[in-house]
């Protein structure tokens, strides 16, 4: 059984038990995190749209963090324009508790 999600504006393929790394949400560690369902595949099929409306994705949030750092740079040839900047893009890791279909 699996189940397609949407979270952070992306949508993820998730079966009982993943750890997956999502944009930030607003919890703590090991708050519980109901997920908007897009599709779910069970046993008896497919459903889609407003038929998987009813199915249940819960979650377990582990930890919020930052990823590694980038580095951006921009610059205007000819100009002598430049800049560099880094970034860290936060994220919260999440475990797939149950699908209820």
């Amino acid at each position: 059984m699996y189940a397609v999600i949407v979270t952070g504006g992306k949508q993820y393929k998730v079966e009982e038990g993943d750890v997956l790394y999502v944009e930030k949400l607003d919890v703590k560690e090991n708050d519980k995190i109901n997920f908007d369902v897009v599709a779910v595949s069970t046993d008896k099929g497919f459903a889609a749209g407003a038929d998987a409306a009813k199915a249940k994705v819960t979650g377990k949030a582990l930890k919020n963090g930052k990823g590694k750092k980038i580095t951006v740079f921009t610059y205007k040839p000819k100009k002598n324009e430049k800049r560099k900047m880094g970034h860290r893009q936060p994220y919260t890791k999440v475990e797939i508790t149950s699908i209820k279909a």
